[in-house]
């Protein structure tokens, strides 16, 4: 076995004694990270604590992620990374267009419910992140299918205003409703839920 810092050991079923490659530690801290924002009521995600747990020294840790700050948005980010992705199979999964529109918002909050912690994680920390085109565990793709959704609501050409607020409003809707089923307010209802999308996402009738 090599020492420490060449070796990850994460507990609880994650992984057993995987060795890594330079860069791999990020990756390893980043999946044990999310693991536990899936499993654990009140997950320890102090850098210690994580290095800890994948068997690895706090130096080690700390060349990948500086603080506790630089880990929690790395974790935001792939949040952010694993919903946009999610909403654009949904999309894609119905040919896009109007039906597509409404499915990534159902599958926005879909997500949600599925991932309350790395939810409240995500959108808790994502003024700090930089949205960019060009980066995937930024804002931009999920930005990108809410412009593309609400252009596909209104037939011609949109004033770049008048998207923003049809964008916010949308963006509203599916977020609000996510935040009252995960705080215990509305209970999940597959179909109810899809009838109250539905008054927003047909926003061209």
């Amino acid at each position: 076995m090599a020492s420490k810092d060449n070796s990850v050991n994460i507990k609880n079923g994650v992984a057993a004694a995987a060795r890594y490659h330079h860069g791999d530690l990020r990756a390893a801290a980043l999946a044990y990270g999310l693991t536990e924002l899936a499993s654990a009521r009140d997950p320890d995600l102090g850098l210690r604590a994580l290095a800890r747990a994948i068997g690895v020294s706090a130096t080690a840790l700390y060349r990948h992620f500086p603080d506790k700050d630089a880990l929690l948005d790395a974790l935001a980010g792939a949040g952010m990374a694993q919903l946009g992705a999610l909403q654009a199979r949904a999309a894609a999964a119905v040919g896009g267009g109007r039906d597509g529109f409404m499915e990534s918002g159902f599958a926005y909050v879909r997500f949600a419910r599925d991932n309350p912690a790395l939810f409240r994680l995500t959108f808790s920390r994502a003024g700090r992140m930089a949205p960019g085109d060009d980066d995937p565990a930024a804002l931009g793709q999920a930005q990108r299918l809410l412009y593309e959704g609400v252009a596909a609501m209104m037939p011609g050409e949109i004033a770049p205003a008048k998207r923003d607020v049809m964008a916010l409003h949308a963006w509203s809707l599916v977020h609000g409703l996510a935040m009252l089923i995960l705080d215990g307010r509305v209970a999940w209802d597959d179909a109810k839920l899809r009838q109250i999308l539905a008054l927003t996402f047909d926003m061209g009738d």
